[in-house]
């Protein structure tokens, strides 16, 4: 029987000039359009349970040590260097010691999101990339089948987005489209669609719930701060999360959460 790992590829660095190592070089000050980066030893792990397609995985011997198991990185070009290494690479301390850069997928046609779809979540506005991660982690483990990106909201494959959604951002549909375009398609395709707000006189979610939730759902949330626009809100169902009357708001990603678990917890 063949060696499974007769594939793999470990080579060992030793100087943080190692040309090898320029896709992971000073990534604070990249942004890129045709690859993405999985940083830390999960999101690693779930890029390589993903579809998309590993350039190669830098890695200090004890990250090495805990993925070296998996049959999946066999035929990738593994890199393995010391933490002071990796530092001086990246130019932060990448503490989680694993990272990898990967072809980054293209945002898919909304009518493909929606087409299987049951549980939607929208998003108006969110140009901060860690509460990106944040709904893209909930909105994965939750039930949401997809995410709808409205033009400004921040890049879902970016380094910290996709590190904050513990690599689920890799394992989401996702669209990106004008939010009345969304909410057009949304329509035709039989969905209902409930704006989130805290805003007092907007409907308890809960009393939603009870009344039965729709078979196909959207959930739409917009930034910190400002919230959803009035053009959003004005066309359609507005809900709230019941909370404290001196609490302003729930941070966005938590609003997420709070939504689809309570959707969750009422379907079958």
């Amino acid at each position: 029987m063949p060696d499974r790992w007769q594939t793999r590829r470990v080579i060992r660095i030793d100087d943080a000039d190692d040309p090898r190592l320029d896709p992971y070089r000073a990534l604070r000050a990249r942004e890129s359009t045709d690859v993405l980066w999985a940083e830390g030893p999960t999101v690693v792990e779930r890029l390589l349970g993903s579809t998309l397609a590993v350039r190669s995985i830098l890695l200090t011997p004890a990250a090495h040590a805990r993925l070296s198991t998996r049959a999946d990185l066999g035929g990738h070009d593994v890199f393995v260097a010391e933490q002071r290494t990796v530092n001086d690479v990246v130019g932060f301390d990448l503490h989680r010691g694993a990272i990898a850069v990967a072809e980054r997928p293209a945002v898919r046609p909304l009518g493909e999101v929606l087409t299987d779809a049951r549980r939607i979540v929208v998003l108006e506005g969110i140009n901060d990339a860690e509460n990106l991660g944040a709904i893209a982690r909930s909105a994965r483990g939750l039930g949401a089948d997809g995410l709808v990106l409205d033009p400004t909201c921040a890049d879902p494959y970016y380094r910290r987005s996709v590190r904050v959604s513990m690599g689920e951002m890799l394992h989401l549909p996702i669209a990106r489209v004008p939010i009345a375009e969304a909410f057009a398609a949304l329509d035709a395709a039989g969905f209902h669609t409930w704006a989130l707000t805290p805003r007092r006189d907007a409907a308890p979610i809960g009393q939603l719930v009870a009344a039965g939730v729709p078979d196909r759902l959207a959930v739409v949330l917009g930034a910190e701060g400002p919230g959803l626009t009035d053009a959003v809100l004005s066309t359609r169902i507005n809900v709230r999360i019941p909370q404290r009357a001196d609490v302003d708001s729930l941070n966005v990603g938590h609003a997420t959460a709070a939504a689809l678990a309570i959707v969750a917890s009422s379907t079958p």
